[in-house]
């Protein structure tokens, strides 16, 4: 049987050294093996020392150690803490999965929870940042532990005394521009001086917000049930429930839905406009959230067009040369000028003959234009069309097709033209407009991937290979 390996994280700060060293012996006597997982940031200087040393101890200690160097760096006007945050908790899953540890342990102590929930507060948190730090999590398929978080800071320092443990000093922790910093340097002494027990009573107020916190999640998962229909969220049913309980669903909907941190400014636009809007759009990065006819949806965040230049405006207002493409065999086609792709597929319903698709014209849609939605069935625009299909505005876009004979072939958000459709028992294919999706925004982790792994290739209006 393999042996049992631990990870534990280790910076080479005075706390993470401590933890590596008493892991590491309390490790040998138990059979464990004990892997370090070293991050480098590359933000500072004095890095590779830092890197080098701990490798050091380890060869010493009889621990395995594996390093990982951040190939990133943090995005403009983005939170050096957050990014470097979010970057290490990465590497480190990686590390951990690749040295087949289950489990990694953190050197988190009582008053680096007593910070985090101090700032949490000062940034407005609610009981889910209040929760501070857990103490023990599951994530990735990892349980992150911290075994020192009751652990007053007094009593790492006494062991690295104790065992003269050498350890690098973070220039970094003194800088003002760091919020915990700042807090560290000039709060926390006032702070203890005039409330000696604020970091106990801070750290219970941690534990009381994780109670309330768990409370709120067995709370919503009670309510979402009735008020989800697939992944969207029901507005007429969620507007019963009380206030309290409201905010608490569409918060927690949010952010499975986004897989994302939920700005309680969302929350609280959604609670004041949900209740007087029939359709409406809410930015909600990476997404956008979209109200049709009572149903609240995460869709895809549109793409920012490029600034234009006054000769580049000018002929945006120029309506699109139609595009000849050819469709009779399944595949994926991209209509660049329409930013997105006609997917084809064979199916046994619903669908057209191969012929009629083998030279189809995408044209832009001008107005006027009347659609049978079956066989037999009256002409009517494709506005009430729309309205009575329910296709919300902007799963309107895309081109028409047309045949080359110039008759209205296809709509997106609608199909094929009733006139136009294959006989029962015929072999048919059916159409599908795929808008291009927005590149996912770096560092949220949350991956659309909606239509980018599908429109990929040459914009001709040709057959893409693979397809």
């Amino acid at each position: 049987m393999a042996a049992l390996r631990v990870a534990v994280a280790a910076s080479g700060g005075r706390d993470s050294t401590a933890l590596l060293h008493c892991t590491a012996r309390a490790a040998a006597a138990l059979g464990v093996e004990v892997v370090a997982l070293h991050v480098h940031h590359g933000l500072m200087p004095q890095a590779d020392a830092w890197l080098r040393q701990v490798q050091a101890q380890c060869r010493r200690w009889g621990v395995a150690f594996s390093s990982r160097t951040l190939q990133t760096r943090p995005p403009r006007g983005a939170s050096v803490e957050a990014w470097a945050r979010g970057e290490r908790y990465r590497a480190l899953a990686e590390m951990a999965q690749e040295a087949q540890c289950s489990i990694v342990l953190l050197a988190h102590h009582r008053r680096d929870q007593a910070e985090t929930w101090l700032l949490q507060a000062l940034r407005g948190g609610g009981p889910a940042g209040l929760s501070a730090m857990p103490r023990q999590a599951e994530r990735e398929g990892l349980v992150w532990a911290r075994p020192w978080l009751e652990q007053p800071r007094e009593a790492i320092e006494a062991y690295v005394r104790r065992h003269r443990l050498k350890h690098v000093e973070d220039e970094s922790n003194a800088e003002s521009r760091f919020a915990r910093s700042r807090l560290r340097r000039d709060i926390w002494p006032a702070l203890v001086q005039a409330f000696p027990d604020a970091e106990i009573c801070l750290t219970r107020a941690a534990s009381r917000a994780q109670e309330a916190a768990a409370l709120a999640v067995e709370v919503a998962a009670a309510d979402l049930p009735a008020v989800r229909q697939g992944s969207a969220l029901r507005v007429p049913p969620w507007m019963a429930l009380p206030p309290a309980r409201r905010r608490n669903a569409v918060r927690i909907w949010l952010a499975d839905a986004l897989q994302a941190p939920v700005p309680e400014s969302l929350v609280e636009r959604l609670c004041s406009d949900l209740p007087q809007r029939r359709a409406g759009r809410w930015p909600a990065p990476p997404a956008e959230l979209r109200l049709y006819r009572g149903l609240l949806t995460v869709a895809d965040a549109p793409a920012e067009a490029a600034p234009a230049s006054k000769a580049g405006a000018a002929a945006k207002t120029d309506r699109r040369q139609p595009l000849v493409v050819d469709l009779h065999r399944p595949g994926n086609f991209r209509l660049a000028p329409w930013g997105g792709c006609l997917v084809v597929r064979t199916t046994e319903t619903d669908g057209a003959p191969a012929g009629v698709l083998r030279h189809a014209v995408a044209r832009d849609r001008e107005g006027g234009e009347s659609f049978r939605a079956a066989p037999g069935a009256a002409a009517r625009s494709l506005k009430k069309q729309y309205q009575s299909r329910g296709v919300p505005v902007w799963d309107r876009t895309g081109p028409l097709l047309y045949t080359a004979a110039g008759e209205l072939l296809f709509v997106p958000g609608l199909g094929f033209e009733g006139a136009l459709r294959a006989r029962p028992g015929q072999p048919q294919l059916s159409l599908t407009w795929v808008p291009d999706t927005p590149a996912p925004t770096a560092g949220t982790g949350r991956t659309t991937g909606r239509a980018t792994r599908r429109t990929t290739g040459r914009a001709t209006g040709r057959r893409q290979p693979g397809g």
